[in-house]
């Protein structure tokens, strides 16, 4: 039970001024306070139940979520180095393919040169097989 005092103010507040009215003893008026029925009380219980057992799965999703993600982010880790280690041999790869590809050219240039050579041979062998024009007698 609560009780509530009750005092005439020393101030009109209609006409803004103070009054020459003393104070009347205060009274102690009691209150009473409304009674919860049973029936309220253990709803109240229920939805407190209710609400814990809810937030309860709710923290179990929170860490499983947490959980998937911080497998995630390990995965993501592993999957960043495969890529490095990718990068680098492609640019192995990439500098062993224009060493061949220079050692190639260097190849054909040789065997070109070569071709020229055997050719010129051959055209000089060909001259000095072949008569010569025959000097027609006067």
């Amino acid at each position: 039970m609560t009780f509530m005092a009750y005092k005439e103010a020393p101030f009109n507040a209609i006409k803004g001024q103070r009054t020459n009215y003393k104070m009347a003893p205060s009274i102690a008026v009691p209150v009473a306070q409304p009674r919860r029925p049973a029936k309220a009380a253990n709803q109240e219980q229920e939805e407190e139940k209710v609400l814990r057992r809810r937030n309860e799965e709710l923290e179990e999703e929170l860490k499983k979520s947490q959980d998937r993600e911080e497998r995630m982010r390990r995965e993501l880790e592993r999957a960043r180095e495969r890529l490095r280690v990718a990068e680098e041999a492609e640019e192995r790869l990439c500098s062993q393919l224009g060493e061949l590809e220079a050692e190639a050219v260097d190849q054909a240039r040789q065997y070109n040169n070569r071709i020229v050579s055997l050719m010129n041979q051959l055209s000089q062998a060909h001259r000095l097989i072949q008569p010569g024009p025959t000097p027609v007698p006067n």
